[in-house]
């Protein structure tokens, strides 16, 4: 069976980030759906004058999204929000007006920080800007967590609670994913009948 093809797009671009090593932990879960990570850091700072002749950089990113059947955003809370270099990547796939990459491809959001509120306000304004993109957000399961840093490493997202919370959450997303092209299947198909009803009558 032909796996998924989900594009995953880290907000957190250090290399101590607890959402770096929460995306490589995935990547040791068997399942059916096969991850390739954009590479946001070397994307310039988003300039108008520049999106009708982007440079190589932005022109790859946007065929990895056109390219990917989905997209999972893990994304730090930085002072409430998302950071900055995570909203600057969704502004290059949205643009230029009229080109928005992100449309229409189902999505889900995971984060973890030490912040005893998890992800959740970064969560929430991200929710908001994929809505905006006219992106088809899973809204349940949430995955938004609070860690502790001391705590945390590569091998501990591999293990006990984590393990299991983020292979649940693989699965709902899988789910929803196939959920929404059989959906678009199924509207497909009414479409094309009737026109065909109609070139009869």
């Amino acid at each position: 069976m032909k796996k998924i093809s989900v594009l995953a797009v880290v907000g957190g671009i250090s290399d101590r980030s607890l959402n770096r090593q929460l995306f490589d932990s995935i990547l040791t879960i068997e399942q059916d759906l096969e991850f390739k990570q954009a590479q946001i850091s070397p994307l310039p700072f988003f300039n108008q004058d520049l999106e009708m002749d982007p440079p190589e950089t932005v022109v790859r990113f946007k065929e990895q999204i056109r390219e990917s059947d989905a997209v999972l955003f893990v994304t730090p809370e930085y002072n409430r929000s998302i950071p900055g270099v995570l909203k600057n990547a969704i502004d290059w796939g949205s643009r230029p007006m009229g080109r928005n990459c992100w449309e229409n491809k189902p999505a889900a959001m995971m984060g973890v920080s030490m912040s005893k509120f998890g992800t959740l306000s970064a969560q929430a304004h991200l929710r908001i800007i994929l809505n905006y993109l006219n992106m088809r957000v899973m809204t349940q399961p949430e995955f938004c967590l609070s860690a502790n840093s001391n705590a945390m490493n590569a091998e501990y997202f591999k293990e006990g609670f984590f393990r299991k919370k983020t292979e649940g959450f693989l699965y709902s997303f899988k789910e929803w994913i196939e959920f929404l092209s059989e959906k678009e299947t199924n509207f497909t198909k009414i479409k094309l009948s009737l026109f065909s009803y109609s070139q009869e009558t």
